[in-house]
């Protein structure tokens, strides 16, 4: 049974940093793609970055250039390192999951194992 558990969350100023963790446990397939996505205050969830197993990377336009998605397949631990946080970057942060597809989606429809979620404040 495929379980992922976050942490990391918390709260920051604006222009500061977090770092997020995702340990996964219970899938051993030969392809996936893991995902950050996260739900502002009263809006959908939205994909942040997607890696697969052989660190190809994607990245929502927000956030380009200031978070980085990574991946350690050995300890099977996902990352997002946040810098340059803006108070528009509070949400729910949710790591995903899937094995079904060859390229990797920032669409939340496209995961089916989902982690609790950290929240993450950003203030001014």
């Amino acid at each position: 049974q495929v379980q992922l558990v976050e942490s990391g969350g918390g709260s920051v100023q604006a222009g500061g940093s977090l770092r997020l963790s995702c340990a996964a446990s219970g899938f051993t397939y030969s392809r996936f793609c893991m995902g950050w996505f996260r739900q502002p205050p009263g809006k959908e969830r939205e994909g942040v970055a997607t890696i697969d197993k052989y660190g190809k990377t994607g990245y929502a336009d927000s956030v380009k250039g200031r978070f980085t998605i990574s991946l350690d397949n050995a300890k099977k631990i996902l990352y997002l390192q946040m810098n340059s946080l803006k108070p528009e970057d509070t949400a729910m942060y949710y790591c995903a999951t899937d094995y079904r597809w060859y390229s990797c989606l920032l669409n939340s429809i496209a995961y089916n194992y989902w982690g609790q979620g950290t929240q993450v404040t950003v203030s001014s």
